[in-house]
């Protein structure tokens, strides 16, 4: 059965004597990546292993390596899953035709990029594991540099419109976007590192004072 096939056999299952079961090739990539991110949440970037996720998402060897070929390979996918989930989110917020006043668009943005599915701490981790690994940092800058300066164009575009709207005086779109992204940075770190002191509450009305005293006509 060839890596192109639209479906995988599990062979673990064989192994043991168990039914064969055969799952969609996208379901058992996403399993091993789910289980990815679990294992870097518990155990550290470093201390990951194949071995070890696998173990995790019930599978083998073998199909881990079918999908992904090497570890490097698949922590690299890993970590690509995550940033452009995260950043695809946004975009679709920043240019969706769904939301059409600029005030809600900014609302929508401030609930996703501080709301329950970004802020997990299993996917946070992975985003600071490799940021904080200097091993692994040319493998981050590699993947979310890209999808990071296209963020942070729509972002200065999303201000830019605003402040037009709302002729807002002596406001530079491009040093409000660099402010408000690096706070969002900040918050999520905070959520991750010291979750007692700072709540998902007050990180919101963090974000939400910002956007207030930049925009006070679009945010009350």
């Amino acid at each position: 059965m060839s890596d192109a096939s639209a479906t995988v056999l599990d062979v673990a299952s064989c192994s043991t004597g168990k039914r064969r079961q055969i799952r969609p090739k996208a379901e058992r990539r996403q399993q091993l990546i789910d289980a990815t991110i679990r294992c870097i949440a518990q155990h550290g970037l470093s201390a990951v292993t194949m071995q070890m996720v696998t173990r995790e998402a019930g599978l083998s060897v073998g199909i881990a390596n079918l999908h992904f070929q090497s570890k490097e390979n698949l922590l690299r996918e890993t970590l690509r899953y995550v940033a452009e989930e995260y950043h695809n989110g946004q975009i679709e917020i920043m240019e969706g035709a769904a939301i059409t006043d600029l005030g809600d668009r900014l609302d929508a943005l401030l609930d996703f990029q501080l709301g329950r599915g970004v802020t997990q701490r299993q996917k946070m981790s992975v985003w600071f594991a490799y940021y904080g690994e200097a091993g692994a940092r040319p493998v981050y800058q590699k993947i979310v540099s890209t999808v990071d300066r296209l963020a942070a164009q729509k972002l200065e575009a999303l201000f830019a419109a605003i402040i037009r709207e709302g002729d807002y005086q002596d406001v530079d779109p491009r040093e409000l976007a660099t402010g408000y992204s690096a706070l969002i940075d900040g918050l999520h770190l905070g959520l991750l590192v010291t979750p007692r002191e700072l709540t998902k509450r007050r990180a919101r009305s963090v974000a939400r004072d910002f956007l207030r005293r930049a925009f006070p006509k679009h945010i009350y």
